[in-house]
């Protein structure tokens, strides 16, 4: 979620798993599976690029598509393991990254999306795969990437079926906000912001809060249709469980369909850090994938 300049710092705050180095084929594959095809592709709209990472089972289709979005300051090649086992279990998936044209560069950054059209991006993209069926497309995130998918989800809730959001923060104001445990937490997390208003652009404070509001899933709940799935570690001291469980309420209260599945004993990015944890959670949402999922004429697949 923030610079690696800072993680030495946080790591003083959190459980020793929280800063274990994260392994992103702990529950996936390190190999691309037989019958699975990966090819990486790179496109531009405007001054945002995306970068593609495709992985389709064999057949014609069209298959049940999974787009996927990585945590922050990692790209598709973190997420090869995710997408090639969604794709053995027979989704296709893309993972995505972004890059925002900056003073005439391509940069990475925590905002790369600046215009309501980027939202759209990554879907104009997975639909145009003769492959896809743009009637059964569905997201799944990890902590800035599950804020992503969510983000898409309320911009246009007639093409998404479903959402995965892995440990989301709820409201960014909010959370640099909330109480800090002591002096330490309370200095990095204004580190942070300091980073995040860098990244942003912002020409003011009141600039920079908006930009953060605009980036919060929170205040775009109303827009989405999809059935979301959060999930989170309890003791995510990163992200605490309680933005997910304000994300839960606020869904419930719009009559949205919405499940949260809390691990006891998971920190932030449990899944590619603590295997149990993660396996329940990955088996839960493969399951809940292929409910979401699944044609009008067909039955979910047993495990």
């Amino acid at each position: 979620m923030f610079a690696w300049r800072h993680c030495l710092i946080a790591c003083c705050l959190l459980p020793v798993t929280a800063c274990q180095t994260p392994n992103y084929f702990l529950l996936h594959p390190d190999a691309e599976p037989s019958a699975v095809n990966s090819r990486v592709e790179e496109q531009t709209a405007g001054d945002l690029r995306l970068h593609l990472s495709w992985a389709e089972p064999a057949g014609a289709g069209p298959f049940a598509t999974v787009i996927v979005h990585p945590h922050g300051g990692k790209t598709i090649v973190e997420m090869q393991g995710v997408i090639w086992d969604l794709a053995q279990h027979g989704f296709l998936a893309v993972a995505v990254d972004y890059q925002r044209r900056i003073d005439g560069q391509w940069r990475r950054t925590l905002f790369a999306w600046r215009e309501p059209q980027d939202a759209l991006q990554a879907l104009l993209a997975v639909r145009r795969n003769p492959r896809v069926d743009g009637g059964r497309i569905a997201l799944l995130g990890f902590s800035q990437g599950a804020m992503l998918s969510l983000l898409i989800a309320a911009t246009a809730p007639q093409q998404v079926r479903a959402v995965a959001a892995y440990y989301p923060v709820a409201d960014f104001n909010a959370w640099f906000s909330r109480p800090k445990r002591n002096f330490i937490e309370a200095w990095v997390y204004t580190l942070m912001r300091r980073q995040f208003r860098s990244e942003s652009g912002a020409r003011s404070e009141e600039e920079f809060t908006e930009i953060l509001r605009r980036a919060s899933p929170l205040n775009s709940l109303a827009g989405i249709s999809a059935p979301v799935l959060l999930v989170h570690g309890e003791q995510d001291q990163s992200a605490p469980v309680g933005e997910s469980r304000v994300l839960w309420q606020r869904l419930r209260e719009l009559g949205k369909e919405a499940d949260l599945l809390v691990l006891p004993g998971a920190v932030h990015i449990f899944n590619f850090r603590q295997l149990a944890p993660g396996r329940q959670a990955w088996d839960y949402t493969l399951d809940w994938l292929h409910r979401k999922l699944a044609a009008a004429d067909a039955q979910p697949p047993l495990y």
